[in-house]
Parts: C-alpha cells; sequence; structure tokens
C-alpha cells in the first residue's frame, strides 16, 4: 500500500462537486481556499471535487467561465503548500496533466498517510461500498486504463454528451436503491483496517458526515466520513473539512466552527 507522509497542519475535504450549476457552492469553496492558505500546511482534496470531469485538456486548454477562477485559485495555492487531488466517483478522470498544471500531485486511490498525530488510510471512499455491485462493475470498467485512453481519444463534445448520458442514468438507478446499499459495507471496512494496520480511517463519497467509533478484531477504531458540500440547494448551507494535527482529527463546518463529533 503506498504511503505518505505529510507533516504540520494538514486540511481534507471531499465531495465538494464544483460545476455550472452551483454558483454558491463554488464561491464557498473559493473562500474555503483563501481560508486554507493562511492556516493549512497542506491540502488534500478526496475525490468529486467536480461534478463531472471528461479530460485534463479541456479544463487546462479552455477553462469555463466557472472554472477558470477556480482552477487558477487552486493553482496559486499550489504554489504556496503542498496541494494533492484525489480521485472520486465524478471526476475519476483527473489526471497528470491537471496535476503538473496546478502544481499539486494525484493522490493514490487508497493511501496510508503519516501524519503528525500517527497514521491513516485516506481514500474517496466508494471502494467500500461493496453491496452496490452494480456500481462496482462500472467502477471496474471506467478505471480501465484502456477504456480511459479510448474515451479521451472522442471528440469533445461526444464527451460532454457520454457525461451527460452516464450521469442521468446514474441519478436514476440511486433513486431505486435503498440507503444501505449506496453506504459502505461493514466488512469492507473491516477488512481495510486488517489490511492497513490502522486505527483511523478517513472517506467521504457516502454525503454522511459522521465519526464513527467501532472495535473490530478486539480493537478501538475511528472511521470519519468527510462532509460533502451544497450551498445552493441545501437549506441551511451544508459543506465542511476535516483538519488533522499533532493532537489528532477534527471536523469544522463551513463557518469554520468545530462540527459535533
Amino acid at each position: 500500500m503506498d504511503k505518505i507522509r505529510i507533516p504540520g497542519r494538514i486540511w481534507l475535504a471531499s465531495d465538494i462537486h464544483l460545476g455550472p450549476d452551483v454558483p454558491a457552492t463554488c464561491a464557498a469553496f473559493l473562500e474555503f481556499l483563501d481560508r486554507a492558505r493562511g492556516q493549512a500546511d497542506a491540502l488534500l482534496l478526496c475525490g468529486d471535487i467536480f461534478d463531472a470531469w471528461i479530460g485534463d485538456d479541456l479544463a487546462v486548454l479552455e477553462p469555463a467561465d466557472w472554472l477558470a477562477p477556480v482552477l487558477q485559485r487552486l493553482r496559486e495555492l499550489g504554489r504556496h503548500m503542498p496541494l494533492w487531488l484525489g480521485r472520486g466517483n465524478r471526476d475519476f478522470l483527473m489526471g497528470r496533466i491537471l496535476a503538473e498544471h496546478l502544481g499539486a500531485r494525484l493522490l493514490p486511490d487508497v493511501v496510508c498517510l503519516a501524519a503528525d498525530c500517527g497514521e491513516l488510510l485516506l481514500s474517496h471512499g466508494d471502494e467500500y461500498c461493496i453491496e452496490d455491485r452494480a456500481y462496482q462493475r462500472f467502477r471496474r470498467i471506467v478505471r480501465n486504463p484502456t477504456v480511459q485512453r479510448l474515451f479521451l481519444g472522442l471528440g469533445r463534445g461526444t464527451r460532454r454528451t457520454i457525461a451527460r448520458w452516464a450521469r442521468a442514468r446514474s441519478m436514476s438507478a440511486n433513486r431505486s436503491k435503498s440507503s444501505r446499499i449506496m453506504d459502505v459495507s461493514p466488512q469492507a471496512v473491516a477488512q481495510a483496517y486488517r489490511r492497513s494496520g490502522v486505527d483511523l480511517m478517513v472517506h467521504g463519497h457516502t454525503h454522511r458526515p459522521a465519526v464513527h467509533r467501532l472495535e473490530v478484531d478486539a480493537r478501538p477504531r475511528t472511521r470519519i466520513v468527510l462532509p460533502d458540500w451544497d450551498c445552493d440547494h441545501a437549506e441551511p448551507p451544508r459543506g465542511g473539512w476535516l483538519v488533522i494535527d499533532r493532537d489528532g482529527p477534527s471536523l469544522y463546518g463551513l463557518s469554520g466552527e468545530p462540527m459535533a463529533a
């Protein structure tokens, strides 16, 4: 398993789902980046930063009006501190070109993060939703490098059409799925703890922010689910991030105040 060492005060966020139809969420994210620049030593974005991603070429060469200021601010931050990008189920096509453009590095899908407070297991989280067999089949297909090369070789308009179709199909399928199927599997979580040997796991994806205290093999463990963001349709607006320093992890809401654990 990949391991990275990041000292200092680490900020982590996930599931921001930036796009053209969420201007308030985009604005909140830009404010978050400004806050991170003043208070964090490193920033890790753990997947689904964007609601859709159909190729680095489009973003770097022809960024949309909503995307250009986001990339500019991330690029400025990347010159100021270590910036890591994780790929989620919506933006798994983010790649080396984007990372280099932003001065960032790509996170492995699952990584052991050595922080000042100890080691933790970090991922987007969709790999633990093994009860959703249809999604896991889809995930294996779209994560295949050959499939990705074929898709990225298509024209830009074709890629946009396919992305819209896939998104509509996903939303329709999710409406008929139970909440249990769309959450992480306890068995998959336990296996990840055993495989990594750590006591702390951090992920996003499920849109169910929480701090879970559990026991695996008679050993206390903690699983932290990162907040998802929605400042355009949710009331009240929601979002937040995790701070990890020598004292351990703490969840914060959009106001910058600690969230109840």
